[in-house]
C-alpha cells in the first residue's frame, strides 16, 4: 500500500463504518440481492447504496453479481450481528463520532503524552464510551466478541487444570471465563468487574452450564481484589491504563494473591523492534494513547511493571501472532 493510499485510509473505514450502521450485513439473506430491494429494508436512497456496496465490492465485503445484485461474502459475513465470529460491534464503537473524533487530537497525545478529549465535550473516548449506557453495552458486546475469538488460544496456553479457582479480573460479561470453565472441568470460578459491565453476566454462564461452578462479585480493580484465588486473569485490563494506574491495578492484585497463586495477563506484546509485520500492534499502541492515555508494552515493560508491583514475570507464551499470555507469580 502506497503512501497516498495510506492518507486516504479514513475512507475505507467510513464506508464500513457506514455498512455498520445501516445494518446492511444483516440485510443480506440467501443468495445476491438487488440493492433496490436493499434500499428499500435499510430506508436508503437506491442510487446511493449502490455506491456504497459497489465500493464495498472493492473491499471484498460483498461481490457484485450482475448491475444490480450483490452477494456477501464470507469476510462480509463478520459484519452480521449472529455471526459467531462478528466484529459489527468493533466496527460500530469506532464509527460513533466522538470516538472518531479522538483520532483528531493524536498531534495533541503526541506532544503531550495525554489522550486526546473530545473538543466538544472535553471528555475521552473511553470517558464517553463508558458513560452513555448504549455505547457502554456496546463496548462490552466488543470485548466480549473478542473473548469468544481468543478463548480456544488463551485455554490451550492457559493450563487452566492445574488451579482450583479462576478469578477473572476485569472479566465483563463472563464470556471467557465460562469458555474456561466449560473446557476445563475443575476449577471453580469467580467473575469480578464494575456492576454495569456484568449485567449479561448470569445469562452468559448459565448458557455455558458453569453458572453453579462460579460465584460474580461486584467491584473495582483500582479499590481491591477477591482473595483466595489461586489464578488472576486479567485480559486487556493493563493496556488501558498509563503506568502509575497499571501499578495501582497490579498491586491491588498482589495483594490478594496467595503464595501459591498466579497472575495470568493477556495482552498485546510489542517486540522490540517495530516492522510492517507488526504494524498493528504499534497502531493499537497508539489507539490505547488516544482512547485512554494507556499503551502497548513490550515483555521488558511487562516485567518492569510487574516488578514495580511486587511480582516476577515467569513466562511469556504466545496466543495468537502479536497477543501473549503473560503470567507472573508474588516476587520472593
Amino acid at each position: 500500500m502506497s503512501l497516498l493510499e495510506l492518507a486516504f485510509g479514513h475512507i475505507p473505514a467510513r464506508i464500513l463504518h457506514a455498512a455498520v450502521e445501516l445494518r446492511l450485513a444483516d440485510e443480506f439473506t440467501d443468495g445476491p440481492q438487488d440493492h433496490r430491494d436493499l434500499a428499500k429494508r435499510t430506508d436508503t436512497d437506491p442510487a446511493a447504496l449502490h455506491r456504497l456496496l459497489r465500493a464495498l465490492a472493492g473491499l471484498g465485503v460483498v461481490t457484485q453479481v450482475d448491475a444490480d445484485r450483490f452477494e456477501l461474502t464470507g469476510t462480509g459475513r463478520q459484519l452480521r450481528a449472529d455471526a459467531p465470529d462478528s466484529i459489527r460491534d468493533h466496527v460500530l464503537l469506532h464509527a460513533v463520532p466522538e470516538v472518531w473524533r479522538s483520532w483528531g487530537g493524536l498531534g495533541h497525545s503526541v506532544r503531550t503524552g495525554a489522550p486526546a478529549r473530545d473538543p466538544e465535550t472535553g471528555r475521552t473516548a473511553a470517558e464517553f464510551t463508558l458513560s452513555e449506557p448504549e455505547l457502554a453495552a456496546t463496548y462490552h458486546k466488543a470485548l466480549a466478541d473478542g473473548s469468544r475469538m481468543l478463548a480456544p488460544e488463551i485455554v490451550r496456553a492457559g493450563d487452566f487444570g492445574r488451579f482450583g479457582t479462576v478469578a477473572d479480573i476485569g472479566g465483563g460479561d463472563g464470556t471467557l471465563l465460562a469458555a474456561i470453565l466449560s473446557a476445563v472441568p475443575g476449577p471453580r470460578g469467580l467473575l469480578y468487574d464494575l456492576p454495569t459491565a456484568m449485567e449479561t453476566a448470569p445469562a452468559i454462564l448459565g448458557e455455558a452450564g458453569v453458572a453453579d461452578r462460579c460465584e460474580i462479585v461486584e467491584g473495582d480493580v483500582f479499590a481491591s481484589m477477591p482473595s483466595g484465588a489461586d489464578a488472576y486473569v486479567l485480559k486487556n485490563v493493563i493496556h488501558v491504563w498509563d503506568d502509575d494506574k497499571a501499578v495501582v491495578v497490579l498491586r491491588n492484585c498482589r495483594a490478594a494473591m496467595g503464595p501459591g497463586a498466579r497472575l495470568l495477563l493477556v495482552e498485546t506484546v510489542l517486540p522490540r523492534l517495530s516492522t510492517p509485520d507488526t504494524s498493528a500492534q504499534a497502531q493499537g499502541d497508539l489507539n490505547m494513547l488516544v482512547w485512554s492515555g494507556g499503551r502497548e508494552r513490550t515483555e521488558d515493560d511487562f516485567r518492569a511493571l510487574l516488578g514495580a508491583a511486587g511480582l516476577s514475570l515467569t513466562t511469556t507464551t504466545e496466543v495468537v501472532p502479536g497477543y501473549h499470555l503473560v503470567e507472573a507469580e508474588p516476587a520472593p
